[in-house]
């Protein structure tokens, strides 16, 4: 019993308690700009499944929360379904004042603009999240100079030396050596380019981060690149750097696009044959490493959610139907020939794309609890 009550406060909750912020935040957004277009809304509900609580707004809208808490919807007057599938009896029989109000009758602009508000909104969130910790905060850093290099090391034949100071990486600015190091971990066998100043001169070096395995402190092993340098680390090195408001704005954008730009990366590994599906969760792995991350604080775990934020943000984007990529595909198509696809189009294409939705599923859930627990694709 006592092992239970630990698994359910350690793992479950903050994994609920992430999951449901960011899924309320997506779904916000769509619901915000729906109803700033005049759009009927059925139903606001977090969870799916049997309804446990529920309630009516005065414009007709039943905000509820479901028995199943993985996920959730925003459902407009005339769908059929929370995927978003016309319910046609509805909308053919809607009255003279509810027809213009109907998600399909509007204009392709508008439901475009529904469509990528859920995706923004996790974008807003990171960004309102990271920028507000920033101000906060501050961030403790070191300066990014080089100590010792390896010999025989990617980063000595590269050309790197021990006093060098480290500008950039990929043009993303180094503000303190955990800058260095996250930027070259997260690049296993991917080339950047490093600038770095040498005695009050900038050179601009290329190299190729080795990939390394390595195991962090909850024994979850990661998949990261390394270059060979090292830097001694004294307590007069360390300081909190507090950006000023304007300041951290820039900042905050910076980290945006990083985490941006290394996902839309890891992702295109896959594509190509590089890409490592241990590094692939689904619910089980991110209530693991929910409740891992819960351990070191809530700040960690709204750093988490964050992250999880504009993660979940960027899949709904993919051009996937069932995903808001998918529905954005689709009016962009619209918008373009001046007409919708055809329904039966549109039906091939959400019935493959629900197939890759619940395959990719499956499989996660399947890497998570069976291939990462025995260790089979080792």
């Amino acid at each position: 019993m006592f092992d239970f009550v630990y698994w359910l406060l350690s793992y479950v909750v903050p994994f609920l308690a992430v999951l449901t912020v960011i899924v309320f935040v997506h779904e916000m957004g769509h619901y915000l700009v729906a109803r700033w277009n005049g759009i009927a809304i059925q139903t606001f509900s977090i969870g799916f499944g049997r309804e446990l609580v529920g309630w009516n707004d005065k414009h007709g809208t039943r905000w509820r929360l479901s028995a199943i808490p993985l996920g959730g919807y925003v459902r407009f007057v005339g769908d059929m379904n929370p995927a978003g599938g016309a319910d046609d009896e509805v909308i053919a029989n809607a009255d003279p004042e509810l027809a213009p109000r109907l998600f399909v009758n509007k204009n392709v602009w508008q439901r475009i603009a529904v469509v990528i508000a859920g995706p923004l909104a996790n974008v807003i969130l990171t960004f309102v999240i990271l920028y507000a910790l920033l101000l906060g905060y501050g961030r403790e850093t070191i300066p990014p100079v080089i100590g010792d290099v390896i010999v025989g090391s990617v980063a000595e034949a590269a050309g790197l030396e021990s006093g060098d100071v480290i500008v950039s990486v990929d043009g993303y600015p180094v503000r303190g050596f955990e800058d260095f190091q996250r930027y070259v971990s997260t690049s296993p066998d991917r080339q950047v380019t490093i600038v770095l100043d040498r005695s009050g001169i900038e050179k601009s070096l290329d190299l190729t981060p080795e990939v390394t395995e390595f195991e962090d402190r909850f024994g979850n092993k990661q998949r990261i690149g390394r270059i060979g340098v090292s830097r001694d680390v004294s307590i007069d090195d360390l300081s909190v750097y507090r950006p000023g408001p304007v300041e951290a704005i820039g900042m905050t954008f910076d980290e945006i696009r990083f985490i941006v730009q290394r996902t839309v990366a890891f992702l295109g590994d896959f594509f190509v044959g590089k890409g490592d599906v241990e590094q692939l969760g689904g619910p089980v792995k991110v209530a693991k490493v929910s409740g891992q991350v819960a351990t070191l604080g809530i700040i960690a775990l709204i750093n988490l959610t964050a992250l999880l934020s504009l993660n979940i943000g960027i899949f709904n984007l993919l051009p996937v139907p069932m995903l808001d990529g998918g529905h954005l595909l689709y009016y962009l198509i619209e918008a373009v020939r001046g007409r919708p696809l055809s329904m039966k189009v549109q039906e091939m294409g959400f019935r493959v794309g629900f197939a890759l939705v619940l395959s990719l599923m499956v499989f996660t859930l399947f890497n998570d609890t069976i291939f990462q627990h025995f260790g089979i694709l080792r």
